[in-house]
Order: C-alpha cells, then structure tokens, then sequence
C-alpha cells in the first residue's frame, strides 16, 4: 500500500513538472521513459497526458505490438506497446501480464493536436530532461524510421533514443494495425 501511495505521489509530481515545463522557460526538453530494454525520450509537446496501467481490450487480427483499445478518461484510445513496435521483436512470454509485473507500467498519450487517439505502453517513467543531462549525442543512421531522432549518451554511458511522436503518428506502418 506504501508503494503504491509512493508512486501516485511520484506521478503526481512528474504530472505538475510536466505542466510547470509546458508553460514556462524550463530546459527540460524530454519525456524519459524506458520500455523493455530500450530508454526513450519523448519531446515535451508531443506527449500527452499519462495514465496509470489499464488493461485494453484486445482486437483480433491486429498486430502483435497492439494490444487493443482503453477508456482513458472518457476517450477510446489504442494501446501500442512501445517495446515490441520499436524493435519489430514479439516479446517470448505472451502471457498476461500480472498486476505487480505492471505497477509501474504507464500509458503515455499523444498530444491531441497529433490528432491520433493513441497510448504508448512503456514499462518506467523517469522523469525530465533536458539537453544539459546529456554528454553526446548522435544523429540517427541514414536508414532509420523518420520517426527516430538523436541518440543521447548519458554521464553514465546509457543511450537514450528520442522519438519523435509526431512523425511516429504519421507513419502508415504505426497507422495499420491489421495483421
């Protein structure tokens, strides 16, 4: 009960830093999140709101990253699995995921002016960051998805692959969910 106090605490905090860095002069530049053994960064504009795990309703005959629809707030969304699309790998254990396997997974929303009903399954919030968090970074390779930004390097030597969520929207392979 604790953690879980804990960690609404803790989001309620990542909610009022991400709202306080939306409407003033902050350099936090990022959304860090990590999903599967990936650490991603969203940009700031791009993310909406963030919700706790909610099972989705599957669909048949969609692909294996896509693991239905949920009622967030009201709103029916779709839920991607951010791991599984990022990777093209279809995770080995397809088993339901238990409640305490999922206590810190989240659903982060696309902004609504990316006009696309979507949440992405990711397995950790981080927390902020800006540009200043970072020692190096790299452009993404010749052949990478257009939705894949600069790669950062941390001080602890972790990359960070930002992702453009705007352009992830767009792209027809994220758009055609049938199998």
């Amino acid at each position: 009960m604790a953690n879980r106090d804990a960690l609404r605490a803790f989001q309620s905090r990542l909610a009022s830093r991400l709202q306080a860095a939306r409407t003033s002069d902050v350099s936090a530049s990022w959304l860090a999140v990590e999903a599967g053994d990936g650490k991603y960064l969203f940009p700031l504009g791009h993310a909406g709101e963030i919700f706790p795990w909610t099972p989705p309703q599957p669909v048949p005959y969609t692909e294996p990253w896509f693991l239905g629809v949920a009622n967030l707030r009201g709103g029916l969304y779709g839920v991607v699995q951010l791991s599984t699309f990022a990777t093209g790998r279809t995770p080995a254990a397809a088993a339901p995921a238990v409640e305490g396997v999922r206590a810190q997974s989240r659903l982060v929303a696309l902004n609504e002016l990316l006009e696309v009903n979507c949440a992405l399954l990711i397995d950790r919030l981080v927390g902020l960051r800006g540009v200043e968090a970072f020692t190096d970074s790299r452009a993404p390779a010749a052949d990478a998805p257009a939705w894949l930004g600069h790669a950062y390097i941390d001080a602890a030597g972790e990359q960070w692959q930002e992702i453009n969520l705007q352009f992830l929207s767009q792209q027809s392979r994220f758009l055609s969910i049938g199998a």
